[in-house]
């Protein structure tokens, strides 16, 4: 039976703001962060999207988004949390590698500076996502993530040809998925916030 799985990026931060590396690391949500939250909540009631189970990442950006989508009870889940950046946290986003020939990602390029590899927070949030839609009683999931957690686990589903038209994943974008055979297919992103 199909599973309708909503993931989420959260709401601007003030790192989104000032354009620093937030991974690891948190921010507080800024004004438009928390308006854009609340418009896709009201999305959600206007078309009648219910959720049988609601999951953030354990990062305050995560959960403080979903409390303004929703009042329903959640769990916050270590494997949403956002790509680790190592020692580049907090740091400008010019301090970010070009790709190198051929990547769609930073690849490795994190590791040597004590954070995660691209295929990591890809295998992560997949094996996690897994998990949740495994869920007794479940048919609608509601998930917030991050930006770079939520990009590399679309790529697993998708090439990158078919990715990069979505880039950058907005803020309080919604990627609706549905999940069979413990396989996600992707149907939409939703920006309703903008």
């Amino acid at each position: 039976m199909k599973k309708d799985l909503y993931l989420m990026r959260h709401g601007q931060t003030l790192f989104n703001k000032l354009h620093k590396i937030q991974g690891a690391s948190d921010s507080p949500l800024t004004n438009k962060g928390i308006l854009d939250a609340q418009k896709v909540g009201q999305y959600f009631q206007k078309q009648h999207l219910t959720f049988d189970h609601a999951y953030s990442s354990t990062q305050e950006r995560a959960s403080d988004t979903l409390e303004l989508v929703t009042k329903q009870s959640y769990e916050r889940v270590k494997g949403l949390k956002e790509w680790n950046f190592g020692v580049f946290e907090g740091e400008s986003e010019s301090l970010n590698p070009p790709h190198a020939a051929g990547q769609i990602s930073y690849g490795d390029f994190f590791l040597d500076f004590d954070g995660e590899s691209a295929t990591q927070v890809q295998q992560r949030m997949v094996r996690t996502l897994q998990q949740i839609m495994q869920v007794d009683n479940t048919q609608q999931v509601l998930a917030v993530s991050h930006g770079g957690a939520c990009f590399m686990f679309l790529l697993n589903w998708l090439d990158y040809a078919q990715v990069k038209q979505y880039l950058p994943l907005p803020n309080c974008c919604v990627l609706h998925f549905t999940f069979e055979n413990n396989k996600f297919t992707f149907l939409e992103m939703l920006n309703v916030a903008h």
